[in-house]
């Protein structure tokens, strides 16, 4: 709330429309994703739910290539550039797993990993792969070991750093969405996704 009351500056050589959606289309993107999340509702339970997925996550390279390109910047288009290598480096590997995945289930619906996971959690069994899909997920979300967007020795604050207040906001209003977003799908592939329990909305935090 903060953040939202400071003043917005724009970099006066700035590609204006570009660098004012980009964060809001950012956004957007990670609040879309959620629609994933199994419901025993059968108005959101979509049976190409990890195909949608796919997809949006795809396309959030995009915000992170214009947001860097747009501020006109050296280290923001550095930064930019580093996201948008990084990420669709591990695409590739993100999508073979869950591929893995929809052989062993035959559905892309996610709520069938709750039926598939009634007796022992997929964890268990496929252990190499749940070790790969949380570093996967650590790069996704750039996080610690992979934060070389956002390298702010070399890069003061990587794609980013000329955005203020509300930009700079919703940027990582959107980060944090793709980090629990995250935390859920791990819980639903290989933690048994027992959506009616406390248990897992607790593993969803943690």
């Amino acid at each position: 709330i903060k953040l939202f009351t400071k003043e917005q500056t724009y970099p006066i050589l700035s590609n204006y429309i570009s660098y004012y959606f980009s964060p809001i289309f950012s956004l957007f993107l990670s609040l879309l994703v959620w629609l994933c999340m199994p419901l025993f509702i059968k108005l959101f339970s979509f049976n190409l739910g990890l195909l949608f997925f796919l997809s949006c996550t795809s396309l959030g390279v995009y915000t992170v290539m214009i947001a860097g390109w747009s501020s006109n910047s050296n280290y923001a288009l550095l930064g930019g550039l580093r996201a948008v290598a990084q990420t669709i480096s591990y695409e590739v590997s993100m999508s073979l797993i869950l591929l893995c995945f929809v052989f062993l289930i035959g559905s892309y619906n996610i709520l069938d990993f709750y039926y598939y996971q009634k007796f022992i959690w997929f964890i268990i069994i496929l252990f190499p792969l749940g070790f790969v899909w949380f570093c996967i997920c650590l790069a996704e979300t750039n996080r610690t070991p992979f934060d070389f967007a956002e390298g702010e020795s070399e890069l003061v604050s990587g794609f980013n750093v000329e955005y203020s207040s509300g930009g700079f906001a919703l940027i990582f209003m959107s980060e944090y969405s793709s980090i629990l977003f995250m935390s859920m799908l791990y819980s639903v592939i290989f933690l048994g996704c027992n959506v009616f329990d406390l248990y897992f909305y607790i593993k969803l935090t943690f």
